[in-house]
């Protein structure tokens, strides 16, 4: 496969995320992060609660939570993408995620009482992990969860080297996902895994040798993602040690400025990257101290190692059986993330902000509720509108 330059990439990355946006409503929430804080910020701000300025995910979405292994390989549901994280208000998360599983809902044709009930139990498990009592813990969650986590657990290099690269051999096949690097690239990624800092990256999981030699086996470019098309994506494959080595797979990807509004009294890094990586230390601590802030080719970027057990929850389709306790088991690990970052007084009060917005009957609360029906109208309109111009696009 021939190199692609630059500006022809760009144009078949454009084409593709906007294929991929119009593939269904809940594709085209997770591709317009923008729009959402737009909307958003349509609403009249006093209808939301102002909670306490903490690290926020940004773009809280179903797919970017999932299971996540730390450096020993522990697995755990967490927050997986950080690309929008910045020090905000907690309910932005929450209204996020609601949306998410809203459309979800939509699109597996369950009622809209399901999504009143589903939205309740978003709020109850958030709570729950304000309020640490042993008892509110979801444990391991529905089973449709369940089933994931414990594919993750077992999986092993073999599983991840299928699944990215498509082989288990120690090369990246170039094809539709990877495409080869310029010349320039190839230099570049060499140069930055000859750093102590990204060889430290490379050396620090599974308790490898500090000490061990990195080499660079093979690298492409990844089309990969869906708000993210179009940024520098970058797949490496290292061999780490000598005799024998181990392989380990590394994913380069650009940072840009988020979408996500910050507060306006928050001392957050300049640096996107470092921004990225500083957020997940303090919103997914077994993840952020798997990621390193770089420059490439004068852009900003995050580096990390892929482990075979880090997994995306693909719930576009929701079990009916399962829906709510699915609402209920991710907004708690939703809430664990936040929780993590406030002393107990401030828990106490977060919470207590909470449950004075909750009605008396059974129901959301209606700031979550309004911000959830205003937004996916915005939605529907805007994927309808998205469509029509693909299709005039390709007829």
């Amino acid at each position: 496969m021939k190199t692609i330059p630059p500006a022809k990439r760009a144009d078949i990355l454009r084409d593709f995320q906007t294929l991929k946006m119009a593939q269904s409503p809940h594709a085209f929430i997770r591709g317009t992060t923008a729009q959402f804080y737009g909307w958003l910020e349509e609403l009249k701000k006093s209808s939301l609660p102002e909670g306490p300025p903490i690290w926020i995910c940004g773009d809280c979405h179903v797919s970017n939570l999932g299971p996540l292994a730390n450096v020993k390989g522990d697995v755990s549901v967490s927050i997986r993408d950080l690309d929008q994280t910045v020090i905000g208000n907690p309910a932005h998360d929450i209204i996020r995620l609601g949306l998410s599983l809203a459309s979800a809902a939509r699109g597996s044709a369950l009622p809209g009482v399901t999504t009143a009930h589903m939205l309740e139990q978003m709020i109850f498990g958030y709570m729950a992990a304000m309020s640490r009592r042993s008892g509110d813990d979801p444990g391991a969650g529905p089973s449709s969860i369940r089933s994931v986590v414990k594919r993750a657990v077992k999986r092993t290099w073999r599983h991840l080297a299928k699944e990215r690269i498509e082989d288990t051999r120690p090369t990246i096949p170039a094809g539709k996902r990877f495409w080869p690097l310029t010349r320039k690239e190839g230099v570049e990624i060499k140069r930055l895994f000859a750093t102590d800092e990204l060889k430290r990256l490379a050396t620090i999981l599974r308790e490898r040798d500090d000490d061990a030699s990195v080499r660079v086996v093979d690298a492409a470019y990844w089309r990969k993602g869906c708000s993210s098309l179009g940024r520098l994506r970058y797949c490496v494959l290292l061999e780490v040690g000598d005799d024998p080595f181990e392989l380990c797979l590394m994913d380069i990807k650009e940072a840009i400025a988020p979408s996500a509004p910050r507060h306006r009294k928050a001392a957050m890094p300049k640096d996107p990257a470092a921004r990225v990586v500083e957020g997940a230390r303090h919103l997914t601590p077994p993840l952020g101290e798997r990621m390193r802030p770089a420059a490439f080719l004068g852009k900003s970027v995050f580096v990390r190692e892929l482990m075979p057990q880090d997994l995306k929850l693909d719930l576009d389709v929701l079990p009916d059986d399962e829906a709510v306790k699915i609402a209920r088991f991710l907004a708690f690990a939703v809430g664990r993330a936040h929780a993590r970052q406030m002393d107990q007084t401030t828990r106490d009060r977060w919470s207590r902000q909470l449950k004075a917005a909750m009605p008396k009957s059974l129901d959301a609360p209606m700031w979550l509720w309004r911000s959830v029906v205003d937004l996916l109208a915005l939605y529907e309109r805007a994927y309808l509108e998205h469509c029509r111009r693909y299709a005039a696009q390709v007829a």
